[in-house]
């Protein structure tokens, strides 16, 4: 536990009441209502996170309304996810946005001008469920739908600095402890092992901090899934599909938003399912090489930076030097804790991370354009109600 604050505002646990944020949260939103979006794959329906999940979600009687983007392969996927969050006694809704209505409507969208027919993944879905919970909500948080750990305190603490008047926060990303208490494990390996030397790295090569690393290196975990913004930013937000979706959102954060209307929040311990380590396809390898592809993107765009094959293969060396340092790091404080360290896998897992540096560098020159969903505001322009045609195919969806 620490007090230390930096370029960010750090809103530190320590000695959060969860009973009175609640309160002054439900105060508040009678006035300016919020909601939660939890994105999901179909799959997730048979993880137990699940199940305690939606029963926390039930005492946040403040919400407006639970929003889940799905992806499913059929309808039967889809009803089936349906009858699962009957449990959530507050308002829902489950949105099919690979579905045949949701598809139709966006290929509507190429007679004016705007295809999204190609998008898939993560990024689109959430799209489509910021541009829902934006019609009428203040506040929108976002969560993940495999967190073992959760309880009513993390929508609420997402949501609180959004909502208190005397804060003023427009977005609010959350940071937590990626350790399992039962198992003494430490986890947060992407993060740990990957962004947080290739930070350090980048600095080191370029000589000098361009202002999107000062940006995220401010943040205890840039690349968590969690955070709460309000629906103005939300309508203006340029999002990636893929795993990139992270850092591309922290990207349009640092150019909408001044740093003073921006903070962090200590959400405690986190566990959730872990993906397997994978390959350039799949897996953890596969996340690290689309941040680095989004990485490389934003800081062209926004320092214009040269990425030459000697830049590259400084920061693949820069990388691997980092790298071990924070391995040596984290197993005297795994051994401090008595954590569990497994010290051969974590050198495995850098020495893949740093072959996927190249991979994914050379597959960025390929393909140089970032690709991004257009912003809300741009969508509405081209088809004024197409939020609301949006809702009205999910309202008509999730009747039973």
């Amino acid at each position: 536990m620490d007090m230390k604050q930096d370029e960010i505002t750090t809103l530190h646990d320590l000695y959060a009441d969860t009973t009175q944020l609640m309160k002054q949260v439900r105060d508040v939103a009678a006035e300016l209502p919020v909601s939660v979006v939890m994105p999901m794959l179909y799959k997730e329906i048979k993880n137990e996170a699940l199940e305690n999940i939606l029963k926390h979600l039930n005492k946040c009687t403040y919400l407006k309304e639970v929003i889940v983007p799905l992806a499913a392969n059929n309808e039967e996927e889809f009803n089936h996810v349906k009858r699962f969050f009957s449990k959530l006694t507050i308002p829902k809704l489950i949105i099919w946005c690979n579905g045949p209505k949701i598809t139709n409507l966006l290929t509507q969208l190429k007679t004016q001008g705007l295809d999204l027919t190609s998008y898939s993944g993560k990024g689109r879905d959430v799209w489509i469920a910021l541009g829902i919970a934006s019609i009428e909500s203040y506040g929108i948080a976002l969560h993940d739908a495999d967190i073992q750990s959760y309880d009513e305190s993390l929508p609420t603490k997402l949501l609180y600095p959004l909502l208190e008047p005397e804060l003023d926060f427009k977005f609010n990303k959350g940071y937590y402890a990626r350790i399992n208490i039962d198992k003494t494990a430490m986890y947060g390996r992407v993060f740990r092992l990957f962004l947080h030397p290739l930070l350090r790295s980048l600095v080191d090569v370029l000589h000098n901090e361009p202002d999107f690393i000062r940006f995220l290196r401010a943040f205890r975990y840039p690349i968590s899934g969690e955070f709460a913004l309000t629906s103005d930013l939300a309508r203006d937000l340029d999002i990636p599909s893929g795993w990139g979706v992270e850092i591309g959102v922290m990207a349009e954060i640092y150019r909408n938003i001044a740093t003073k209307r921006v903070c962090q929040t200590d959400l405690g311990f986190y566990e959730h399912k872990h993906q397997e380590i994978g390959d350039s396809t799949k897996g953890l390898v596969k996340m690290s090489g689309d941040i680095f592809k989004s990485l490389l993107r934003v800081l062209i765009e926004e320092d214009h930076i040269e990425v030459t094959r000697s830049f590259l293969l400084s920061l693949r060396v820069l990388y691997h030097k980092n790298a071990q340092s924070c391995i040596k790091e984290y197993h005297a404080d795994a051994h401090f804790n008595g954590i569990n360290y497994d010290r051969h896998l974590e050198e495995t897992m850098v020495e893949q991370f740093s072959n996927e540096l190249m991979t994914a560098a050379n597959n960025y020159t390929l393909e140089p354009v970032y690709t991004r969903l257009p912003d809300w505001l741009r969508t509405i322009s081209a088809r004024r109600k197409i939020r609301e045609e949006l809702l009205e195919i999910v309202m008509e969806d999730n009747k039973y």
